[in-house]
């Protein structure tokens, strides 16, 4: 008796978020391993070089980081997990290991809901002012915060020191 062949755990297909997505074609249990983010391994560099964003009216967004000397090019040698969209409200996470980029589940992903996780995009202290609609994110989340760029580290106010009063 030949074996049941499992039905895989997505699809590829038009993304009402940008382009092609990737979509649950069975409920994905949260913690579960879903993907390797594949592709060619260059250097920062070569990633620079190849993916010229100022050149280009919108940013490419196919490299994944390693390290401060490695990224993965999605569009080389890649698969179906360069077509996981950014979200500000994600049902996955990317996992680094041993030097690989797995894409999890970070909940529990009904049938036919689109996977996403979120891109949060180092923002350097050269970027541009409007860097932002370089990027822009068409996630819909509720709380979206209009780009795949990690989110503004903000400065938190200083505390006041409380003097405790002295008993006398």
């Amino acid at each position: 008796m030949p074996e049941k062949k499992e039905m895989p755990l997505f699809k590829v297909r038009t993304s009402p978020i940008s382009g092609r997505g990737v979509f649950a074609t069975r409920k994905i249990r949260k913690g579960t391993r879903i993907i390797e983010y594949l592709g060619e391994r260059i250097s920062t560099e070569e990633g620079d070089a190849r993916y010229d964003d100022d050149a280009g009216e919108q940013a490419h967004v196919l490299l994944f980081t390693v390290d401060k000397q490695t990224v993965i090019d999605g569009g080389v040698a890649g698969n179906a997990a360069r077509f996981i969209n950014h979200s500000c409200a994600p049902n996955c996470e990317a996992v680094e290991e041993k030097k690989r980029i797995f894409i999890e589940a970070i909940r529990s992903i009904p049938v036919g809901e689109e996977l996403c996780y979120d891109y949060s995009l180092r923002r350097v202290e050269a970027d541009e002012t409007d860097i932002e609609k370089r990027y822009p994110c068409h996630c819909g989340a509720e709380a979206c915060r209009g780009t795949l760029l990690e989110p503004k580290k903000t400065r938190r106010p200083r505390q006041k020191k409380t003097l405790k009063k002295r008993k006398a």
